[in-house]
């Protein structure tokens, strides 16, 4: 069963600056964390610590979201093709996983931040898939909300959901639901609004498979710094540039 999302929908095309404003604040940062590999072998250590330095700069980044105001952020965290990697990194980035989650619960209750994974569950470990649906439930209700893209592709998802798609979508037709919508409930960012801005760091200019579906109206920033070396300064700058644009929507500014 499809659940209902909320989605951005499009943007009018009246003039006030409130309309203005209200479409300049950013409701969902989506960040796809890159150079966590590079910055390890700039400092001359193994690639795992270079993924331990980009949970350090998520942990920052999540908190600075929080206090700007951002009621979700989603992060890139293992693609689908990067099953391909050694299984030591495999292994190692999911271990990595499993102790944020134990480390972070009491913070993540404590600061109201939900948890919620995104991607193929599936080939996860059982005992990863446990510690998600536990930490999941235990977050509920928070007023900030951490989207980990995990086991996670675009391609995938949107296939996936055309499964589900097929069996809801004469159904919900004769309620009067547009395509788009029911499509858009059958993702699994069902409930959580599209990206307003999405972050790439280490320079790369692509999206490399993510949120594609979500993606068609969201701004993009893209910094030559690496994911550990993340900071305030360079965050700041990604809103302040955001906060510059016009966003018509596929409508215009009058």
């Amino acid at each position: 069963m499809c659940k209902r999302g909320t989605g951005n929908g499009e943007w009018g095309t009246g003039n006030s600056e409130d309309a203005l404003a209200e479409n300049r604040k950013i409701e969902h940062l989506a960040v796809i964390m890159d150079g966590n590999g590079r910055w390890a072998k700039k400092h001359h250590l193994p690639r795992l610590a270079g993924h331990r330095a980009g949970a350090e700069s998520l942990d920052r980044t999540m908190h600075w979201c929080k206090e700007a105001g951002i009621s979700y952020l989603t992060v890139y965290a293992f693609s689908t093709e990067n099953w391909k990697r050694s299984k030591g990194e495999v292994a190692g980035l999911m271990k990595l996983l499993s102790h944020f989650i134990k480390a972070k619960e009491k913070e993540l209750i404590k600061n109201g931040i939900a948890f919620r994974v995104i991607g193929r569950r599936e080939d996860l470990s059982p005992k990863l898939q446990k510690e998600i649906v536990a930490l999941e439930e235990k977050t509920k209700g928070g007023d900030f909300t951490l989207v980990v893209a995990l086991s996670y592709g675009g391609r995938d998802e949107i296939v996936r959901a055309a499964g589900v798609f097929n069996a809801e979508a004469q159904r919900r037709r004769e309620r009067g639901e547009s395509l788009e919508d029911i499509f858009s409930s059958c993702l699994d960012t069902a409930g959580i609004p599209d990206p307003d801005l999405i972050v790439r760091t280490s320079g790369e200019l692509r999206i490399s498979n993510f949120l594609l579906w979500q993606a068609a109206y969201a701004e993009f920033y893209f910094t030559d710094v690496l994911w550990p070396d993340f900071d305030k300064a360079e965050f700041d700058k990604a809103i302040a540039s955001f906060s510059k644009r016009e966003r018509r929507m596929g409508g215009r500014l009058k």
